[in-house]
């Protein structure tokens, strides 16, 4: 029995965690997030609050419960608001890490750290695991400093970067890029959409299916987990479109310089998955299926 504790259980991985988790009879799981569970049905799992930012509540946690790996997904992911407030995404973002990487050296805990594609500049996708970062907004740099206490620490690690994550909607969360684009097409507001940002979008049940693996099997290391199919951010809004049989009337394809703070924004990630298919046995499921998963079957039965 592996006990796994997951930090912010009330996030779009976090919810995916733990519905992969609560249902195997191999693992004992402890779900954390700041403030109240948000999930309708908390069986098959503990729910404790813990504040990330707080060493102390990372400390006294862990030592209750013992776990024998982390998933940590807590983070500010917002790259405006990280701009905007980098004292407060310092916070979350290296911070909790720092709280993260002490209490595991303490207790002989195993951590999975979320990370993600911005820790590159975006002109040289896609990449591998082994290229150095070159993140070029607060965010971004951020993320790779968290990285780089993992790397500097003694502890047992595995860092997953992950690309533009989608899912079915979750009780109280914000909407991802999927529904997000179902939203603005039904309404028919007006919108801009960048057509010079690409992105290999990932299937949340995917990226859990790996976190999982990495927990379990305690294997360390950085590993990018992404799905297969590159599309720039114009082109997905339009995937969806035809999905739900609707028009892109409304939507109107912009450079990414005619947008604030598109500096902060990649043009190119995507990564290279030789690492993860041959280490995990990892394997992404195409856009469409994740469409078909997410929105319901397509309007033309595709």
């Amino acid at each position: 029995m592996t006990r796994i504790l997951i930090t912010g259980s009330n996030g779009l991985l976090g919810n995916r965690l733990v519905e992969q988790l609560r249902a195997r009879n191999d693992v004992e799981l402890i779900a954390t997030s700041l403030g109240a569970d948000r999930r309708p049905d908390p069986t098959g799992y503990t729910y404790e609050p813990m504040d990330v930012t707080l060493e102390q509540s990372v400390t006294d946690v862990c030592q209750r419960f013992r776990p024998d790996a982390i998933i940590h997904t807590a983070a500010l992911t917002q790259v405006d608001v990280a701009e905007q407030q980098p004292a407060r995404c310092r916070i979350l973002n290296v911070g909790a890490v720092a709280h993260l990487v002490g209490a595991c050296a303490q207790f002989g805990i195993h951590l999975v750290h979320l990370s993600t594609d911005f820790v590159f500049n975006g002109l040289a996708g896609p990449y591998e695991e082994c290229e150095p970062t070159t993140p070029i907004s607060t965010y971004g740099r951020s993320k790779a400093a968290a990285e780089q206490l993992l790397r500097d620490s003694t502890i047992s690690w595995a860092v997953v970067r992950t690309i533009l994550v989608y899912g079915k909607e979750v009780p109280g969360g914000r909407l991802n890029i999927l529904h997000w684009a179902a939203r603005v097409l039904r309404s028919g507001e007006p919108v801009q959409v960048v057509e010079d940002q690409f992105r290999m979008p990932t299937y949340d049940e995917d990226l859990a299916r790996a976190c999982i693996d990495l927990a379990i099997k305690r294997e360390q290391g950085i590993f990018h987990i992404c799905g297969k199919d590159e599309v720039n951010i114009y082109e997905l809004v339009g995937r969806v479109a035809r999905h739900l049989g609707l028009g892109m009337e409304s939507v109107r394809p912009v450079s990414s310089s005619d947008l604030p703070m598109a500096e902060l924004r990649p043009p190119r990630t995507g990564f290279r998955l030789n690492k993860a298919k041959s280490r995990l046995n990892y394997e992404p499921v195409s856009l469409e299926f994740g469409l078909t998963s997410v929105l319901g079957p397509s309007v033309s039965g595709s």
